[in-house]
């Protein structure tokens, strides 16, 4: 029997979306999670490195959170040609090497896209195993915004 996680490649690439910064949102963000001025008011960013208002970066990974769990099951089944099974997915054991590339100011539109990288089964868990991948963002003038290293646990056996 070939099972989902048989289907899965290396190389593929799944679109996760886009989305659209606004002054509005950007200020909200960071107002709770990370109140630096160049993400806080234009005045501010105007006298910074920045230039302008900027999102956070912790932001910008938020969005690919949302992206992901939003359109990432039907991308895995536009990919493997299958339905994606509810119970495929188990935690992830984390993300690495996560770097900010360029600023992300107020309009622009990041469009995010994950690459499966690897796989394996769990040798010592029957029935699950890992897949990881490489994360990333690009603005519309296609420089890399974000990207990340990340790995999600997933049933081997349905």
């Amino acid at each position: 029997m070939t099972t989902f996680f048989d289907r899965i490649e290396i190389g593929m690439m799944q679109e996760l979306g886009s989305y659209t910064f606004e002054a509005d949102e950007i200020i909200e963000f960071a107002t709770e999670f990370d109140p630096q001025p160049f993400h806080l008011s234009q005045e501010a960013a105007e006298k910074s490195n920045f230039g302008s208002l900027c999102a956070s970066g912790w932001h910008t990974l938020s969005v690919w959170m949302k992206l992901n769990i939003k359109n990432g099951r039907s991308e895995f089944s536009r990919l493997v040609g299958a339905p994606c099974p509810e119970t495929l997915f188990g935690p992830s054991p984390g993300v690495r090497n996560i770097k900010w590339l360029h600023p992300v100011y107020v309009g622009e539109t990041i469009r995010y896209t994950s690459e499966i990288t690897a796989k394996r089964k769990n040798p010592k868990r029957a029935g699950w195993g890992m897949v990881l991948s490489h994360s990333q963002g690009f603005n519309a003038a296609g420089e890399c915004v974000m990207k990340m290293d990340g790995a999600v646990t997933m049933r081997t056996d349905i």
